[in-house]
């Protein structure tokens, strides 16, 4: 059984090669908004994405994407920490000191598939392996259509590890008049899922 959070302090957060990267970015913006502790992670394709969907250059080093983000959002040093693909001595890649959640905003399939299959190749899914076996939130936002039968085999057994499978589908009963608020929409449920508070977007039901 999955531990619950009130609200966590410090979040894991991963950026893998799949179309949606305004989704993870928006998603770290509103994060480090909230005063939350971020590790970021992302992979080289992911740094192809920002650039093609976005025109957004993340930096290869981690010491310059940190510089870089930390710029970007005016944030204080270590509200942000950035770690390489590889550095197995970062805290996400321990049992004895994960983050309080994680979420994999967008994932790809092939990401997906490592982490069902127990793979740790690289840090990310070495810390969503982490994440599992210490029974903590571990939230993945895949963004693929259509679903094959392996993809779908995949999506169930992390379910059952204990996953939250959160696809990036926004909802229109929110009436959306821009593509951002498409993506709030779905950064907005990540959040729920978190327990952060949020205004991105009106509550069903609610005034507004």
């Amino acid at each position: 059984m999955r531990t619950s959070i009130s609200s966590p302090d410090t979040i894991t957060l991963a950026f893998t090669g799949a179309s949606g990267m305004p989704y993870g970015i928006r998603l770290l913006e509103v994060l480090l908004q909230q005063n939350k502790q971020v590790y970021l992670l992302y992979s080289k394709v992911a740094q192809i994405v920002a650039q093609q969907e976005m025109g957004l250059a993340l930096p290869s080093s981690a010491k310059e994407a940190e510089a870089f983000l930390r710029g970007r959002y005016n944030i204080f040093d270590e509200q942000l920490r950035v770690f390489g693909r590889e550095e197995w001595f970062a805290p996400v890649a321990s049992g004895s000191n994960p983050a309080d959640a994680m979420v994999i905003c967008p994932c790809t399939m092939g990401t997906l598939a490592a982490i069902a299959a127990g793979m740790s190749q690289n840090l990310i899914e070495r810390a969503a392996d982490v994440m599992l076996k210490e029974n903590r939130p571990l939230i993945i936002v895949p963004r693929e259509t259509p679903f094959s039968m392996i993809h779908l085999e995949n999506m169930l057994k992390l379910a059952r590890s204990g996953a939250t499978l959160l696809p990036a589908n926004p909802g229109f009963y929110h009436h959306p008049q821009t593509v951002q608020d498409l993506v709030d929409f779905v950064v907005a449920r990540v959040l729920d899922h978190l327990n952060v508070k949020h205004d991105l977007m009106p509550r069903w039901g609610g005034e507004g």
